[in-house]
């Protein structure tokens, strides 16, 4: 598949297919992760595959609430990843400093974007979710307390007949410029 067009296919998906994910699709997308590009070559990170149902289903829960409804089509993805932000080496961490860069998010957004190309590459579809109760999330994972979670990702197989939206997107005008701002 071209790059373009896997750029354009992929796209956050909100309805899922009741079909489990495949183990070798899901080592293809650790391997994404892997081999993203991070600074210092630090890899900030680590993932969390949840796709033991029960758990999965908990995690799941903990995206949404009476309040904040919008992740309430988590549950029906089969696999949930969790994007932990680890500490990066001390030359980043200096280097964050002195530039007043938070490194690892930045780091942490190109794994995620390997990953959700990775699955789209795949016949997958995912949903970044920013949006969760990350206190329920660590205690329910094990994650260390002062670990923070950067991304909650919804992944499996679209539902059947899944509209591929039209991307709503800037003008090209609006969004880059050449040599100057």
């Amino acid at each position: 598949m071209e790059f373009s067009e896997l750029i354009t296919i992929r796209q956050s998906v909100r309805k899922y297919q009741d079909r489990p994910v495949e183990n070798e699709k899901i080592a293809q997308l650790i391997e994404a992760v892997r081999l993203a590009p991070s600074a210092s070559n630090s890899q900030p990170w680590k993932l969390i595959i949840v796709n033991e149902s029960g758990l999965k289903d908990k995690v799941a829960r903990a995206t949404f609430s009476k309040l904040v409804s919008f992740n309430k089509f988590a549950p029906q993805a089969p696999v949930l990843a969790v994007l932990t932000i680890e500490k990066p080496k001390v030359i980043t961490q200096i280097g964050g400093r002195l530039k007043d860069r938070e490194f690892p998010l930045i780091d942490i957004g190109i794994a995620a974007a390997h990953f959700c190309l990775q699955a789209a590459e795949l016949g997958l579809g995912t949903c970044m979710l920013g949006w969760f109760d990350e206190a329920a999330v660590k205690k329910l994972l094990h994650i260390p307390e002062k670990t923070r979670i950067g991304l909650v990702i919804a992944l499996g197989y679209a539902a059947a007949g899944y509209p591929l939206r039209k991307k709503i997107r800037k003008d090209v005008k609006d969004m880059v410029s050449f040599n100057s701002y």
